[in-house]
């Protein structure tokens, strides 16, 4: 899956950015940090600070610019389980798979899971960064 915007408290979106992004594929919904001062996929505990709005089908060239969408406190997504997530419940901090499209089952993450379909890999989990 990826990160789609599930709510916005207030009902406000943020506008589209355009910035410069490494050597990555990007796909629409996935995570994204700014590194060395380009985008880069957003894993482990790191706190993306964008959502991709674009998917490409290869890498871009280095500083390609792309658009993409701020990550507000305010916001919840919602993604899916990597692997099966049995030990975790709502208020518990994940972290933020490889691909940057989903969420894991390990804790100490930047992902505070607000909600969830169930535990098995693939469940929907709704997740926000404070």
């Amino acid at each position: 899956m990826a990160f789609y915007i599930q709510q916005v408290d207030g009902g406000r979106n943020p506008g589209h950015e355009y910035l410069p992004a490494g050597a990555i594929v990007p796909k629409a919904g996935m995570a994204l940090t700014m590194t060395g001062g380009k985008l880069a996929v957003a894993s482990g505990a790191a706190v993306p600070r964008y959502i991709s709005m674009i998917e490409k089908g290869e890498a871009l060239t280095d500083g390609d610019i792309i658009p993409v969408m701020r990550v507000l406190p305010d916001m919840i997504f919602e993604t899916t389980f990597q692997a099966a997530a049995s030990a975790v419940a709502p208020g518990a901090k994940v972290t933020l798979h490889t691909d940057g499209l989903q969420v894991t089952a390990a804790t100490g993450g930047a992902a505070e899971v607000v909600s969830m379909d169930g535990t098995a890999a693939g469940s929907k989990v709704r997740v926000r960064f404070p």
